[in-house]
């Protein structure tokens, strides 16, 4: 029985679920927007969420709790520095998963997973 354990198993052991999950976390935090199946968007979603509000609390304990999860500097200092004034006016619900049908070789369901207040970047930018 599983009975009082939170998340899914995603077919794999914990300590390889632990270190995708932080991969795509740093991922996301970095990027905005990744692409990945429905069941881990929504994995994904719930430590991302926990991470921004570390860094809208913006103390040192909240920035030694990231960093132990994250384990990538130049990503937590954007959490805590760029991050932090965008969604300190909000309550929660940073990210948005949207779902983009089935993916080719095994019909999952793929989702894409971006913050909020993604904007995506121009033409202009990228040439």
């Amino acid at each position: 029985m599983r009975h009082r354990k939170a998340g899914k198993r995603l077919g794999r052991t914990a300590s390889h679920k632990k270190a995708m999950i932080r991969n795509m976390v740093t991922s996301l935090l970095a990027h905005e927007r990744i692409v990945t199946t429905v069941p881990k968007a929504k994995e994904v979603r719930r430590i991302a969420d926990k991470m921004i509000t570390l860094g809208k609390r913006g103390d040192l304990h909240a920035r030694r709790l990231a960093l132990s999860f994250i384990r990538d500097k130049e990503v937590v200092a954007k959490l805590f520095d760029g991050l932090k004034e965008t969604y300190m006016d909000r309550n929660g619900g940073y990210t948005r998963i949207i779902r983009t049908g089935t993916r080719q070789g095994d019909a999952a369901d793929m989702a894409i997973l971006e913050l909020v207040n993604y904007s995506a970047p121009s033409e202009a930018a990228t040439n």
